[in-house]
This record gives structure tokens, C-alpha cells and sequence, in this order.
């Protein structure tokens, strides 16, 4: 199968295109991919490193707070779909594939009108306004969670799970030792993003010396950049502090509680996993649609809401000890995830993939 493949800005799409590229390798061997993406955020890095053939287009979002910067932003846009189209033509794939990013604009739009077969995946319950302009104009579409069925065609629509919650299931446990914990007690894990938060952080600074004593450890993940000014606080023996875990899903696989955002690869890999969660969406995204993520568990008693605006004094720390004291409340929400995890996702996209292209 040959692939074009267009997904960026956040690892929230680009581990889901990776996903999908992995799962075509592992069904054909002999596939060939051509990843477009932004010229300057994440995928420029992430997708050469992996040995993935990429080609990049200066392009932005629609910048509403100085609408003159739109000229520039339209000026981009053209000249990357004319790019979009050379490159389409000259690769001549079997489908063109969208994971979310304003930078799958241009890439699908010419996909579709030179003809070929495109497919689209959202991640997130409120669709990105990308891929609601899409929607119209590509063959199939994918969604992780069923909010979002309401908002494109039903009869392109196809309910296929996130593929990065597949990948997690592959993957080995870590051993919690070679993280100075302890194999035999409990484990609460705070995570906030790649980044961090810094509002967020700052509260759990605060927050962790009431974890003193507990029969439970906590593993703390600030963020590189919040890390070198946090580390310099002094915590309880059973917290522990880091900026960042290298392959955190195998910690998640040993993990009792997650205190997490609501971003929907995180999502994707809490469902597939069973991890009891807490959720603190980040009020700070577009459409507010962390908060809407997080719902969509919520509805099936699959997670714990906690909103930012409500962290205060030891809000945080009596949630974890309820949920860590109520073993029958984590086995409820572990079957509340049992029932939003679409097993085979990544299988799923590819069947799809397959059936569009008429092999």
C-alpha cells in the first residue's frame, strides 16, 4: 500500500498517525509512506527519527485575536495546497490519510480533488474545525469517541476507537524498582502533559506533603520545564518527582490511580489500560473540549471529574484517598472503560483503509 499520511502540532495526532502507520507495516511489509507536515512543530523531529519520509508545509491556524495575520495565514495556505498537490501527483498513493492538525487542510483538499481516497480520523469528543470542513469532501471518516458521531455524516462515519490505545496493550510493563518505587504498594501517578501545568503544578507543590504517611506511593511527572524549580522543594519518602517518564504507558500498566489531563491520547491509553483516573481537563483548549473528553467517560462512570477551578486545599488528596479506600468503585469504572475500549483499532482503520482503496 502506498501511503500518504498528514497529521501535526501535538502528539495527540501524531501518535495516532503513527499508529496507523505502524499497523499497514505490520499488514505490508513492503508499504511506502510520504508524511506531510508543519515546518516547525513536533513532527518535524518525530517522523524523520522513525526513518518515515517527510515533507513539510509552512502553514498556520486562523489567528482570531489579529485578523490581519490571516493574510499571511491564507497566503500559506495556498501555497501549500499547490505543494500538496505536486507531491500527491508525483507519489501517486492508494489513500491519503488525515489525523487531525490544521496542517491535513491542504494535504487532504487536494487529495480529494485529484481523485483519490481519503480518510480522516478525530480524536477528541468536539471535532477540530479542520476536519469538520473536511467531512464533506473525504471518502471515510474515523472517530475515538461516540460525542463526536453526531457531528459528521453518518454514513461516512465509522466508530473505530483511538490505535494508540492498541499500542499501549503491546507494550511490556515497567519494573516499578527501576523507578526507586516500591513493587508492593499501591501507585497514584500525576501527570500533566508533556509540559506540565504550570497553575496545576504550582497547587500540587503545595499539595504534596498531605500525601505524608500514606500507605501509597506517588510518582509526580512536572514536566521538563517545570522541573528544575519543583525538585528544589522537599517532599514525604513516598512521593517521588520527575520530569518525565521515558514510555510512561508501561508505568500506567502498574499505576492503581492517574491524575491526568484529558487530551484524547491519554484518554485512549487510560480506556485501553483500565487505569482508574482522575480527570483535571485543561480549561485552556480550544471548545473547551478536554472538559467534553472527559465527559464522555464520565457519562459511562468510566472516571473521576475534578475541575482546575475547584483545586484547593486537600480537594485532590481526599479524591485519591476515597477512590484508593473504594475497591468496588475502581472495578465499576474499570468496566465503565471496558465498555468505551474498541478493541482492534488500529485493525479496524485498516479494513477501512482497505475497503476504499478496493483491495
Amino acid at each position: 500500500m502506498k501511503v500518504v499520511i498528514s497529521a501535526g502540532g501535538t502528539g495527540g495526532h501524531i501518535y495516532p498517525a503513527l499508529a496507523i502507520i505502524n499497523k499497514i507495516k505490520e499488514k505490508e511489509p513492503n508499504s511506502e509512506f510520504l508524511y506531510i507536515g508543519t515546518h516547525n512543530r513536533m513532527e518535524k523531529d518525530i517522523i524523520p527519527e522513525r526513518g518515515i519520509p517527510f515533507k513539510s508545509i509552512e502553514i498556520y491556524g486562523l489567528n482570531r485575536k489579529h485578523l490581519l495575520k490571516n493574510f499571511k495565514t491564507a497566503s500559506a495556505l495556498c501555497k501549500s495546497y499547490k505543494k500538496c498537490k505536486k507531491w500527491i501527483k508525483e507519489f501517486n498513493p492508494d489513500v491519503v490519510i488525515g489525523v487531525g492538525g490544521y496542517v491535513t487542510g491542504p494535504v487532504i483538499y487536494a487529495a480529494s480533488k485529484l481523485g483519490y481516497p481519503t480518510f480522516i480520523h478525530e480524536q477528541n469528543s468536539v471535532p477540530g474545525k479542520c476536519n469538520l470542513f473536511l467531512s464533506s469532501k473525504v471518502t471515510k471518516i474515523g472517530i475515538s469517541l461516540p460525542a463526536s458521531k453526531n457531528d459528521f455524516p453518518k454514513d461516512k462515519t465509522i466508530f473505530t476507537g483511538n490505535p494508540c490505545g492498541e499500542d499501549a496493550l503491546k507494550v511490556s510493563p515497567i519494573n516499578k524498582k527501576d523507578l526507586g518505587l516500591d513493587e508492593h504498594k499501591k501507585l497514584v501517578l500525576i501527570v500533566m502533559g508533556s509540559l506540565g501545568s504550570e497553575k496545576v503544578n504550582e497547587y500540587l507543590v503545595h499539595t504534596m506533603n498531605l500525601f505524608r504517611g500514606k500507605d501509597y506511593e506517588v510518582m509526580f511527572v512536572t514536566g521538563k520545564k517545570n522541573y528544575e524549580e519543583i525538585s528544589k522543594q522537599s517532599f514525604p519518602k513516598n512521593v517521588h518527582v520527575v520530569p518525565y517518564i521515558d514510555g510512561l504507558t508501561r508505568l500506567m500498566k502498574k499505576t492503581d490511580i492517574m491524575v491526568s489531563r484529558a487530551g484524547a491520547s491519554t484518554l485512549s491509553e487510560i480506556i485501553a489500560l483500565k487505569v482508574p483516573s482522575i480527570l483535571i481537563p485543561s480549561p485552556y483548549v480550544t471548545n473547551n473540549h478536554q472538559y467534553k473528553n472527559a465527559m464522555d467517560l464520565i457519562k459511562r462512570n468510566a472516571a473521576v471529574l475534578l475541575e482546575e477551578k475547584d483545586l484547593q486545599g486537600d480537594t485532590l488528596v481526599r479524591q485519591i484517598d476515597i477512590l484508593m479506600r473504594d475497591n468496588k468503585k475502581r472495578e465499576e469504572i474499570k468496566k465503565g472503560l471496558e465498555s468505551l475500549y474498541i478493541k482492534d483499532s488500529a485493525e479496524k482503520i485498516y479494513e477501512i483503509l482497505k475497503e476504499i482503496t478496493g483491495d
